[in-house]
């Protein structure tokens, strides 16, 4: 049995601890996390946590709720007199140490009971157990809580600045940002920092793609007669590269044996067709042109280093030659039977057309082999 100073510094001590309970619970209320999940009905995994932390919340408050209750009924017991009597104090002790609230009363069923037992189990609880209980549960509360308000503090973060660059260039946020919105909405703990940093970068490239192309279509506007200018050149150079990718290709064809080489079709009088359409100012039609024209002048240059490729081949092919001719003549060995006969094929497959580049290969390469040999027995 408390003593009454014991009892008086244990009603301090409690009430202090409800206090500062109440105060915390308070400002947590006001917490970006719980405001959030209360804003948006969870889903998911955020969903699944919220299940046990609303329930650990509830059960905070409920601690609190009980402790004040038990509280006010020892206050009320203490302020009856200044001086107390042994049947007061055991009260007191009762309501401050013991288990003294029922919190849920339960039916035992007929099969489960003790013939001579109770028929019904009684919980009860008192102010140790609800402090150590608030000590317990309220750290998943606030971990919980601080997770959702994480992911959407980064997601926030990394969409200022993109939000900014498309309010200046006119433009609104692309699809994937509503996307990324709705999941952190309903269950931003489906999202890891690593999610929202691979969604963010897909996002910012979004945003260079569209704020390049408003950026471009406002130059052209500005600059509508340079515009155009730079587009018949660039039409006019298309022209040119079509007409030497065909005598590039007549050339590769007519020289080297290779399979066939792509052909793709003439769009360089469509196109200008439908340049010569646009009479009046349209920005976004211009850069459409402008675009399909440097992926036919990509094309052609394409089909042009291919074709000159082959050429080249040969070219290095024959040096590759006179170089071995000639270090074959500074070893002596310009007379030899075996490299003149070897000589001899490799040139006569060069001087072929269409030369076949597959078997001057082989042939170089056995020049050089045998040379390597013949320069080898001399030592």
């Amino acid at each position: 049995m408390l003593t009454t100073e014991e009892i008086d510094r244990e009603l301090r001590a409690r009430t202090d601890e409800v206090n500062a309970a109440s105060a915390t619970l308070l400002e947590l209320d006001n917490h970006p996390g719980l405001q959030h999940v209360r804003r948006y009905p969870p889903a998911g995994e955020t969903a699944r946590r919220w299940a046990e932390v609303e329930t650990s919340l509830d059960g905070l408050w409920q601690d609190v709720g009980r402790m004040t209750s038990i509280l006010e009924s020892a206050k009320a017991l203490r302020a009856r007199r200044s001086k107390l009597d042994d049947d007061e104090r055991h009260e007191l002790t009762r309501w401050l140490r013991d288990r003294p609230l029922e919190v849920s009363r339960e039916r035992i069923p007929l099969a489960q009971r003790v013939i001579t037992g109770p028929g019904e189990t009684v919980d009860c609880v008192g102010l140790a157990d609800m402090a150590a209980h608030l000590r317990d549960a309220y750290p998943a509360v606030v971990e919980f809580l601080d997770d959702v308000d994480g992911v959407n503090t980064l997601i926030v973060d990394r969409l200022a600045p993109l939000q900014q660059r498309l309010d200046e260039a006119g433009a609104t946020f692309p699809k994937e940002v509503a996307d990324l919105l709705a999941v952190s909405a309903t269950d931003p703990l489906s999202l890891s920092p690593q999610d929202v940093e691979a969604r963010i970068r897909v996002i910012a490239a979004e945003v260079e793609r569209r704020s390049s192309e408003l950026a471009e279509l406002a130059a052209l506007r500005s600059n509508w007669a340079q515009a155009n200018g730079e587009t018949a050149a660039q039409l006019d150079a298309l022209r040119h590269g079509v007409d030497r990718l065909a005598e590039v290709r007549a050339k590769a064809e007519r020289d080297v044996i290779s399979g066939p080489l792509p052909v793709h079709a003439d769009v360089e009088p469509a196109l200008r067709a439908e340049f010569g359409a646009i009479t009046s100012p349209d920005p976004a039609a211009l850069r459409s042109l402008r675009g399909r024209i440097t992926a036919a002048l990509r094309v052609v240059a394409e089909d042009e280093e291919l074709a000159q490729g082959l050429l080249d081949r040969r070219m290095e092919l024959k040096g590759r030659l006179t170089a071995y001719q000639a270090k074959a003549a500074r070893l002596d060995l310009g007379e030899d039977r075996d490299l003149l006969a070897c000589s001899r094929i490799a040139s006569g497959l060069l001087h072929r057309q269409p030369c076949d580049l597959r078997a001057v290969t082989r042939a170089v390469a056995d020049y050089q082999e045998l040379l390597v040999e013949k320069q080898g027995s001399l030592r």
